[in-house]
This record gives C-alpha cells, sequence and structure tokens, in this order.
C-alpha cells in the first residue's frame, strides 16, 4: 500500500505555496466547486468539509481584500493545499481505488496544522464580522 509521510506533505505545501501567484489564488475560488467535490466524496476528505469552508472564505476574504491581516505565506499554503487537491496526478494518483486520496487528506491536514494560528485569528476576525 502507497504510503505518504507528514514530512512529504509539508514539502509538497512548501513547494507549491512558494510558486503561488494571485491567478491561482483566483484559480481556487473559480474551480471551487469542483474542489468542494472531492470533499463531499466519502473518504479521508470529507472529515475536514467544514476546514474546506474556511479555507475558501480565508481565501475570498483575502481576494476581495477584506481581509488582509494574514501572511501571503499562509493564503499561499492554503492555495497551494486546495490546488493539491485538485490535482488527480500527485503523490497517490487519485484514481487508485481505496487509497487515491488519502494522501489529499494529508496534505489539507497538514496545512491546517502549518496555518494554525492564522487561521485562529481569522476566524476572531470572521465572527466579528458577523456581529
Amino acid at each position: 500500500m502507497a504510503k505518504v509521510t507528514k514530512e512529504q506533505a509539508e514539502e509538497e505545501i512548501k513547494r507549491g505555496a512558494r510558486h503561488v501567484t494571485e491567478e491561482d489564488l483566483k484559480r481556487v475560488l473559480d474551480k471551487r466547486d469542483e474542489i468542494e467535490g472531492k470533499f463531499k466524496e466519502s473518504g479521508p476528505l470529507g472529515r475536514f468539509f467544514s476546514d474546506f469552508k474556511i479555507l475558501l472564505s480565508v481565501v475570498q476574504d483575502y481576494i476581495r481584500g477584506e481581509y488582509r491581516e494574514i501572511p501571503y505565506w499562509s493564503i499561499a499554503a492554503i492555495a497551494a493545499a486546495l490546488l493539491y487537491v485538485l490535482n488527480p496526478i500527485d503523490l497517490i494518483p487519485d484514481f487508485i481505488p481505496g487509497i487515491g486520496h488519502i494522501d489529499d487528506a494529508l496534505v489539507i491536514a497538514t496545512c491546517l496544522a502549518m496555518i494554525e494560528r492564522d487561521l485562529r485569528t481569522y476566524k476572531k476576525w470572521k465572527m466579528k464580522q458577523s456581529q
């Protein structure tokens, strides 16, 4: 069985984040439904559906200029992780039954851990906006 480590997932995020442009952020928003579909499927990504919605919200608020109190690196890491999920040919190709999305879930979990503090700050800001 193919196995992906947390270190490999972190390296994928770092490598992807180094090259993220504003066009990539827009691509994440343009491909929102397709990425969301990956999270709605049964399997390892399903447990991250609410996290997906928060990650997408951060990117959306950043692109709109409504929330810029986050380091660009964190935004780039989010985009890299979501674009990784979208890519069918990654560390474990998505078409492999039963295990094809395990690496995607690990990349999302690793991204969440890497940006945890920034995400917590964003959630507080978002709560204040809804009051």
